[in-house]
């Protein structure tokens, strides 16, 4: 069987991967690429409708421009994990490459890129009384509980778990308790999946310039209308606890800070530390290119990928 080819772009918000994607498969492009991609996107809160400011969804206008594949999915009471984005990826891949583009996957979600490229750990399936079990308790004794709870017993996967994401600690709860085992000794394939012809891409900044970054982007985002698009989630029903509501940009306006300005700050402050932590899923991916780009050299830099990608695509053709 033969292979489909994958571009996959991996990089936290405000690193440049919508302009990389633009400059390589937009409307204004010179590139090769032109006309021969579409995108899936691999952005865990982009699934998530009526949530456009605070996740950085590509515009419009850009959407127009190159099919997106993977936006605005459910809505944000809706739990969307992992093992329906790889699902949903592998269809979008298949009918692409069937009506000969190249499928795109690019985000900042490590987990989900990672799982994409070496395929899903087979852990148990759910089991509905333990998880109703799970529910109860966390809905008597509180998240904060549950989640130490998991940290008594798969602190691997508590590390990389948001003390706030009620589903995957419950989930980890779960698997521990059907297995006996944590579910981080479930691991992933080492190696890539074979249906795929992957070219992985991971981009980098310096450490203070992507802050920086985050920083104006966070500003961007409150001057477009951050605050009103949160209020008017919440006049439409949608709670605290809910999968969307949990997403950086969001959680933040129910924490009871003082004013807008500590709202804003948190945001920035939770933005770097997500942003660090994303790497830390894209470590020791199987033939991976690293580019490291600035400011100073992003044309540069972005010339050279695009030079790599017509190589690549020469050498699979």
């Amino acid at each position: 069987m033969k292979k489909i080819p994958v571009i996959v772009i991996f990089a936290p918000t405000a690193t440049g991967k919508t302009a990389l994607t633009e400059k390589l498969f937009g409307e204004g492009s010179h590139s090769f690429f032109k006309h021969r991609a579409e995108i899936i996107s691999a952005d865990s809160m982009a699934v998530y409708k009526d949530m456009n400011i605070g996740t950085a969804k590509p515009d419009l206008k850009l959407q127009n421009q190159i099919p997106h594949h993977m936006i605005d999915m459910v809505t944000p009471d809706i739990q969307f994990d992992v093992s329906e984005f790889v699902e949903k990826a592998d269809i979008a891949c298949k009918d692409i490459h069937e009506r000969n583009k190249i499928p795109v996957v690019a985000g900042g979600t490590g987990f989900y890129i990672r799982n994409f490229l070496l395929g899903l750990p087979q852990t148990p399936e759910s089991d509905p009384v333990i998880r109703d079990q799970l529910k109860e308790e966390s809905k008597k004794c509180g998240l904060d509980f549950m989640y130490q709870k998991l940290k008594t017993v798969d602190e691997k996967s508590a590390e990389k778990i948001n003390p706030n994401d009620e589903y995957r600690i419950l989930r980890a709860l779960e698997v521990f308790y059907l297995t006996g085992k944590p579910r981080s000794s479930f691991e992933l394939s080492a190696n890539l999946r074979e249906q795929y012809d992957f070219f992985t891409i991971i981009l980098e900044r310096d450490r203070e310039e992507l802050y920086n970054r985050i920083d104006m982007r966070v500003d961007m985002m409150f001057e477009e209308g951050l605050e009103k698009e949160v209020h008017t989630l919440i006049e439409k029903g949608y709670k605290k606890e809910m999968p969307g509501m949990q997403a950086i940009g969001y959680r933040e306006f129910f924490m009871n800070l003082e004013n807008i300005e500590k709202v804003k700050e948190k945001i920035k402050t939770d933005s770097h530390k997500y942003a660090k932590k994303q790497y830390v899923f894209m470590k020791g991916i199987p033939e991976a290119h690293i580019y490291r780009i600035s400011d100073d050299n992003y044309e540069s830099v972005t010339d050279i990928i695009e030079n790599d990608l017509v190589q690549w695509c020469k050498f699979i053709n």
